[in-house]
């Protein structure tokens, strides 16, 4: 999930950590120039993905996390993060986005991921949103998972009750702690959700925002054992770009961390309306154009994005 990005939250703890956490770094060559690529911006773009490998879990750990036996790896999380001078900007890309994915046809654009990895994901996400990717973030769900563990959970608060059989979420209403494999139960749940997609993006925001909570909570960062559990769990989650050093996460840690607390924005692309058939792809959600071409060229130029959802 994004918010295993926060990591860099971590890394400012003490200096002493900053050196380790570059040995630690896993890197994937995740940008590659191509014909038509768009120029770079104002500002840095992140990508952030949250990946539904399967590959690493155990039959037992696939049924404890609800997360089947399909070996084909998308991504259940897509999310832009951009940094400048009006801010920290968080938009979300609904996995079930219909996009052109280079050489692939139309399609949802969590499935760019199983075509042709990290570099044509985030070729898809350039061209969809003329946006220049200058940084790549990845996390897998076991990855998540250990993270969240290492925190002794987080705290969430449900408006509503939340019970979804194929994520295996099943939450009362009000705050409670969530482990590791709840977390992730409950930003995969979709099917009980009248909005689909558009409220799991929302929930993953809402998660990120708890995850930032919890780690700059002084019971993590005046507690060098646990600073260092949670430091080592997020790095060992963690593939980033093979630009990417940890002065880099420091700098994107710091916009997740105003987002989180109110001093940045958060929003998802505008969409036209959820669940458009289309045949051979299933259910869609294609992209307003208008608002979509709005939402990125503000970001494109650094400029202040069109109101939208914050939550």
């Amino acid at each position: 999930m994004p918010l295993l990005v926060l990591v860099a939250l971590v890394c400012a703890g003490g200096a002493w950590l900053y050196v380790s956490a570059g040995r630690q770094l896993q890197h994937v060559a995740a940008l590659g120039d191509y014909p038509g690529r768009p120029p770079a911006g104002k500002g840095t773009n992140w990508l952030l993905v949250g990946t539904d490998s399967r590959t690493a879990l155990t039959p037992e750990q696939r049924a404890e996390l609800h997360v089947g036996n399909n070996q084909v790896q998308n991504t259940d999380t897509i999310m832009v993060l951009h940094s400048g001078e009006n801010g920290p900007t968080l938009v979300s890309l609904p996995r079930d986005s219909y996009v052109p994915i280079p050489g692939h046809g139309s399609r949802k654009i969590n499935e760019a991921y199983a075509d042709g990895g990290p570099q044509l994901l985030t070729r898809t996400v350039e061209q969809a949103t003329g946006l220049r990717i200058d940084r790549y973030a990845e996390v897998n769900f076991l990855g998540f998972v250990r993270v969240v563990d290492a925190l002794d959970g987080v705290r969430l608060c449900l408006d509503a009750p939340l019970k979804d059989e194929k994520s295996g979420a099943d939450f009362p209403a009000g705050c409670q702690v969530m482990n590791g494999a709840e977390a992730l139960a409950f930003v995969r749940a979709r099917y009980a959700d009248p909005e689909g997609d558009l409220g799991r993006v929302k929930r993953q925001r809402q998660l990120l925002g708890a995850v930032a909570d919890e780690m700059t909570a002084p019971s993590v960062f005046l507690d060098p054992g646990r600073l260092r559990r949670v430091l080592d769990a997020s790095l060992a989650a963690l593939v980033v770009d093979d630009g990417a050093d940890v002065g880099r996460l420091l700098d994107m840690g710091w916009s997740m961390k105003q987002i989180a607390g109110g001093g940045g924005t958060a929003t998802t692309v505008p969409v036209n309306r959820p669940g458009v058939m289309i045949s051979g792809v299933g259910s869609v959600l294609p992209w307003d154009e208008n608002g979509a071409r709005q939402l990125f060229q503000a970001l494109r130029h650094d400029e202040r994005i069109p109101t939208s959802d914050s939550k």
